[in-house]
């Protein structure tokens, strides 16, 4: 899976009418990341994450879902998850020696190379080949995103095909 959308998917919903944050804490994020994380960053993961989401409801056509009042407009995301992207720059380098060796040096701090690699992950899914294939899922309470494999995938896991299904039927008997 894509490492932006593994990040997207970290709110997702909680079964009740409401949202589950698996990042709501420094602990999480830092067990989540590997990144040593503080308050700080966890704010700006935040920021990113429904940054990214905004930006994959509006490549997807996802509609309205219980996420949408969290997403931010296109410009403001799109900003965001550029800037963040940059703010971490690497640079080759050459070392002569038998033979001529590459290395980059990068002067961001864990977390600023968290927030870019996770930033540039979303910019690679969404200019990428796959962007075509990025899919909302329609399924009820869900609210993850998706890259279609098969011309046929209409849910991001058979799970949330099952629930469709069973919703659909309990609506057409009881309605």
């Amino acid at each position: 899976m894509n490492r932006a959308l593994e990040f997207a998917a970290t709110v997702r919903h909680d079964g009740h009418g409401g949202l589950e944050d698996a990042l709501s804490t420094v602990e999480a994020l830092t067990a989540w990341s590997g990144t040593p994380a503080t308050e700080d960053l966890l704010h700006a993961v935040t920021d990113l994450r429904w940054a990214i989401r905004s930006l994959f409801a509006h490549a997807s056509n996802a509609g309205p879902r219980i996420d949408t009042p969290y997403l931010r407009p296109l410009d403001e995301a799109l900003h965001l998850v550029n800037t963040r992207a940059a703010a971490a720059p690497r640079s080759a380098q050459l070392h002569w020696g038998t033979p001529p060796t590459l290395h980059y040096v990068d002067t961001a701090t864990p977390g600023e190379r968290l927030l870019a690699d996770l930033a540039t992950s979303a910019i690679e899914l969404l200019a990428g080949e796959t962007r075509d294939d990025l899919r909302a899922c329609p399924s009820p309470r869900c609210i993850r995103y998706f890259v279609r494999t098969h011309p046929k995938q209409q849910w991001c896991k058979p799970s949330c095909g099952n629930r469709a299904r069973v919703s659909r039927h309990y609506h057409r008997t009881h309605d």
